[in-house]
């Protein structure tokens, strides 16, 4: 148990460290920001507690505000995407349920149920995020694709990430 909450604080710090240092310096004509630090709280065992879950995200996006001086932004998106994620692995569940101790990654559970679930809380998150910070709807549409082309470079580094993490791939 010790070694996954080491693990856990290693995980934490290096998308911080990495989200705050490299990707918030990225932007791909105004219209691609990659936020990879949502990773952690996608990575979260599929049995943490609900007030656990909603601590980290908070947790997460308030050093990340603090650090990119968004002002709450990133901790709204994050409670949001948090908030969200049990109805998401409870719509995705599998027949007779998950596994006890699985992960949601790439090899516990597949690149087809990863990429749906990550799919999903990436562009709740970036929605999210994108929205708050226009705060107004003149700009919908340019908001609208500013979250997804955001969501899908988010996604491709998530994805990628995995694979150079997990070399494994369940087999079925």
């Amino acid at each position: 148990m010790s070694s996954l909450v080491i693990r856990s604080i290693f995980s934490f710090l290096f998308l911080v460290i990495l989200q705050v240092l490299i990707l918030n310096n990225i932007q791909l004509g105004g219209f691609i920001n990659p936020y990879i630090y949502v990773l952690f709280l996608l990575m979260l065992p599929l049995q943490t507690p609900r007030w656990a879950s909603l601590f980290l995200g908070f947790a997460l996006g308030l050093v990340i505000d603090v650090f990119s001086q968004t002002y709450g932004l990133h901790t709204a998106a994050t409670l949001f995407m948090v908030y969200l994620r049990p109805f998401v692995l409870r719509f995705m569940a599998p027949r007779d349920d998950y596994e006890f101790g699985a992960r949601p990654s790439i090899r516990d559970m597949g690149l087809v149920w990863f990429l749906s679930y990550a799919g999903v809380l990436v562009v709740i998150h970036h929605l999210a995020l994108f929205f708050l910070e226009v705060f107004r709807f003149d700009e919908f549409l340019t908001t609208l694709l500013r979250a997804a082309l955001s969501s899908v470079f988010s996604l491709g580094l998530i994805i990628l990430t995995q694979f150079l993490t997990y070399s494994e791939r369940k087999t079925t």
